[in-house]
């Protein structure tokens, strides 16, 4: 065969029919060069879903400034809380007992706060009111013999925080904190089953960037006050503090660095919009980084992601959007070894209300260790105190 009709040949047949005569090694190479297989994942819906809980109890709600109360609440009631009643520690604010009421129909409001916490029956106390009231109003709740949920942050100053834990030693109560943006969130909980299944090795580092949304003629007045919030790092930082602990599996750690920022808010000039933390445990390591600036184009309140950094791979969670063009939130990708892995954890089961009130029936802390939930506290609490404060003058 001539060069001109070897040429007109190659042409007809074209490359791909060819592929069978290559020797094993070249297709292997050939592989490397096209990339990795992908493999795309939906978590199937789990039976645990619709089981009715094993346990009950009965519990009531104290404090409603935040509207993080109602999936506080919800999360209770899913796992076999019965709703007794709710009081508002502050009745200038009277839309919030209105919403609760609205979500709740039904729900007996309490003339006040004793008679909760004097109601044999009750067990539990749920909690959002300002946050500077949180840690005394558990306090008061563990030593009327209840066990206590505080929206986070449940602590603001590391005084609150030794006392607080003086009274889990004398009473033996429960003081939780629902970090929901691990405890509630689909792709966090995927993320922490595969974790402990080892299938990104060791943990070396987690990464949390935690942008949110200002909305700001939604906001009272306290939202604007550190000394009532406790800072940028203590309020919503104290969600990805909670997951470096988690993930890392760190029992002891501390704060390398942190600072703090007021960028845009000169109207608000003690409010923090940016903030920052650099840690260490004897799990791994951790960064933080939380602002006040997610523009309106996401569509949600916050891009919120997490990387998980391993030995033998990384996970990343885009949690409540996924910019680059799938819908809605809780996506999941893995990459290790072998292969890249997208998950869509949108029917992954949610086990913490359940297995909370089971703590509170049994005396365990299988839905959060307090161990944990208040060292997250204490890292926090130290960032912000220490944190260095930004100037930008450009």
């Amino acid at each position: 065969m001539d060069a001109v009709n070897r040429r007109r040949f190659m042409q007809a047949v074209g490359p791909a029919s060819l592929i069978p005569a290559l020797p094993g090694a070249m297709l292997g190479q050939m592989a490397a060069v096209a990339g990795p297989k992908v493999i795309d994942e939906v978590v199937p819906s789990s039976p645990e879903a619709n089981a009715k809980p094993k346990y009950s109890i009965k519990f009531a709600v104290i404090g409603v400034d935040h509207n993080h109360i109602l999936s506080i609440t919800s999360a209770v009631q899913r796992g076999g809380g019965q709703l007794v009643s709710v009081f508002s520690k502050n009745p200038q604010y009277p839309k919030a007992l209105a919403d609760f009421q609205a979500r709740f129909s039904g729900v007996k409001v309490a003339r006040s706060e004793d008679e909760i916490l004097n109601d044999p029956e009750i067990q539990l106390v749920c909690g959002a009111p300002i946050p500077d009231q949180r840690a005394e109003l558990g306090i008061r709740v563990m030593r009327h013999g209840k066990d206590y949920l505080a929206d986070k942050p449940g602590i603001i100053t590391l005084e609150q925080l030794a006392e607080v834990r003086k009274v889990i030693k004398e009473t033996g109560r429960i003081y939780a904190i629902l970090f929901s943006e691990r405890l509630e969130v689909k792709a966090a909980v995927k993320a922490g089953e595969l974790v402990k299944a080892g299938a990104i090795g060791k943990v070396v580092q987690t990464v949390n960037l935690a942008p949110h949304q200002v909305n700001a003629p939604s906001r009272p007045d306290w939202f604007w006050d550190p000394a009532r919030y406790g800072g940028i790092l203590c309020d919503i930082g104290s969600h990805q503090v909670d997951q470096f602990v988690y993930y890392t599996g760190s029992t002891v750690a501390d704060v390398s660095a942190s600072q703090v920022a007021n960028v845009r808010y000169s109207d608000h000039p003690k409010f923090q919009d940016f903030g920052d933390i650099m840690l260490h445990g004897n799990g791994g390591a951790g960064y933080v980084r939380v602002d006040w600036f997610t523009p309106g184009g996401v569509g949600v309140w916050g891009d919120g992601r997490l990387f998980i950094l391993g030995t033998e791979g990384y996970i990343e969670l885009r949690k409540y959007a996924d910019i680059a063009g799938r819908k809605g939130g809780n996506h999941l990708l893995l990459v290790d070894q072998k292969v890249q892995r997208y998950i869509d954890c949108n029917n992954v089961y949610l086990p913490f209300g359940p297995q909370f009130v089971g703590d509170i029936v049994n005396r365990t802390h299988v839905a959060q260790d307090q161990d944990q939930a208040l060292l997250a506290t204490e890292l926090v609490l130290k960032a912000q105190k220490s944190a260095k404060t930004l100037t930008f003058t450009t």
